[in-house]
C-alpha cells in the first residue's frame, strides 16, 4: 500500500508513529482504551432496562426507541410497559420472544424485584451488585465511565484551544503583551477554584455543562506556558524573520510556521490532561459538588462506598475502573512523550 501525501517512508509523522508502536506498553494501552471507550459509547446496547427487540403475536417492536403500552403485550394497563416486571416478561413470552441487553438494567433503573436488601452483593442477576438505592452497579459504571471520558475530552479540548491561543499571543508578540498576560495569569490562577465551585454550586443547579464551564476557566493556564515558551523560542528564527520580511501576516506566520513546532508539548501532555480532568470530575462528585445525584458518576459510587463500608463491591469495582482508566492514559502519555523525543530514532 502506497503511503499518502505527507506520510511517506521518511516523513516525521511516520517516524513518530514508529517510535510509538515500539513502545509496547503505550501501544497496547491505546488499543485497550479505544476498545473500552467504543464499547461504552454503545452503553444503551450493553445495559438497558428496555429490550432491544420484541417479537410478539407476529409483530415486531423496538422498545429501545419507542414506547409501547402494556396492553400491546396482553397486559392490563395502558401505561408504558415496565420491562423489569416479571408479569410483562411472562406475557411477552406467551406469544413471542424478546432480545435483552447483556445487563437488563439502565443506570437509573431501580430493581424492585430483587429479593436481597440494598445495597445487594454481586449475584447472577446483578454482576457487580446494587447500590444503596437498588440500581445496578455494572450499568452505572459503564455509563459513568462514558460520562467521565467524554467530560475529560471536552475539558481538554477547551483548555487546549484557549491555552494555545493565549500562549501563542504571549510568545509571538512578547514585550508589553507578554507582560500583561503574565500578570493576568498570575492573578487569575490565584483565585480559589474550589471555593468558586462551592459558591456556584449553591447558586445554580448542578449540571455537567456548568461544571465544564467552571473548570474550563482555569484549565488552560498550565498549557499556555508551554506554548508561550515554544513561540518565544521560535519567533526570532531565520525562517520566521524571512517570512515577516516577505510581508506574510502575523496570523499566518503563527499558524503555518510556529504552531506546528509548538504542538509537540501539547500532544504529549494530552493524555495526562484527560486523566487530570477525569480525576477532577470524580473528586468533585465524591464531595457532592459535581453532577446531579441522578447522573451516573464514578465519584458518586465512591461516596456510596464510603457511606456503606460493608458493601465492598461499590468501592472495589469503582476503584478498579478509575485506576485502570488512569493507568491506560498515563501509559499512552508516556508512549507519546517517547515518540516525540527526537533523540530516539
Amino acid at each position: 500500500m502506497t503511503p499518502g501525501p505527507g506520510f511517506s517512508e521518511q516523513s516525521p509523522w511516520r517516524r513518530v508513529w514508529g517510535r510509538f508502536v515500539r513502545h509496547r506498553r503505550g501501544y497496547i494501552s491505546l488499543w485497550l482504551f479505544a476498545v473500552v471507550f467504543v464499547l461504552s459509547m454503545g452503553a444503551e446496547l450493553l445495559a438497558n432496562n428496555r429490550p432491544l427487540l420484541v417479537h410478539y403475536a407476529q409483530h415486531w417492536y423496538f422498545p429501545l426507541w419507542n414506547n409501547y403500552p402494556e396492553t400491546a403485550f396482553g397486559g392490563d394497563f395502558a401505561t408504558n410497559a415496565d420491562y423489569t416486571d416479571p408479569y410483562v416478561i411472562a406475557k411477552i413470552r406467551e406469544h413471542g420472544w424478546l432480545l435483552r441487553a447483556p445487563i437488563p438494567f439502565s443506570y437509573d433503573t431501580i430493581d424492585y424485584y430483587n429479593p436481597a436488601p440494598n445495597p445487594a452483593a454481586p449475584t447472577a442477576r446483578h454482576w457487580l451488585g446494587t447500590d444503596d438505592r437498588g440500581r445496578d452497579v455494572a450499568a452505572r459504571l459503564i455509563y459513568g465511565f462514558r460520562l467521565s471520558v467524554l467530560f475529560g475530552f471536552a475539558l481538554t479540548a477547551i483548555g487546549m484551544v484557549v491555552g494555545m491561543l493565549a500562549g501563542a499571543i504571549q510568545g509571538y508578540f512578547g514585550g508589553k503583551v507578554d507582560l500583561f498576560f503574565q500578570r493576568f495569569i498570575e492573578v487569575w490562577g490565584s483565585l480559589p477554584e474550589l471555593y468558586l465551585l462551592i459558591i456556584f454550586a449553591s447558586i445554580f443547579e448542578p449540571s455537567v455543562g456548568l461544571l465544564l464551564i467552571l473548570l474550563s476557566l482555569f484549565g488552560w493556564i498550565g498549557l499556555s506556558d508551554y506554548v508561550r515558551a515554544e513561540f518565544l523560542k521560535g519567533r526570532n528564527l531565520d525562517y520566521v524573520r524571512a517570512a515577516r520580511a516577505l510581508g506574510v501576516s502575523n496570523p499566518r506566520i503563527m499558524w503555518r510556521h510556529l504552531l506546528p513546532n509548538a504542538m509537540t508539548p501539547v500532544i504529549t501532555f494530552l493524555p495526562f490532561r484527560v486523566s487530570g480532568a477525569i480525576l477532577a470530575l470524580t473528586s468533585l462528585d465524591f464531595l457532592g459538588l459535581g453532577v446531579p445525584p441522578s447522573t451516573p458518576s464514578l465519584g458518586e459510587l465512591l461516596a456510596q462506598g464510603k457511606n456503606n463500608i460493608d458493601a465492598w463491591w461499590l468501592s472495589l469495582s469503582t476503584f478498579a475502573v478509575l485506576v485502570g482508566t488512569l493507568m491506560l492514559l498515563i501509559f499512552i502519555g508516556e508512549a507519546l512523550r517517547a515518540a516525540f523525543d527526537t533523540r530516539k530514532m
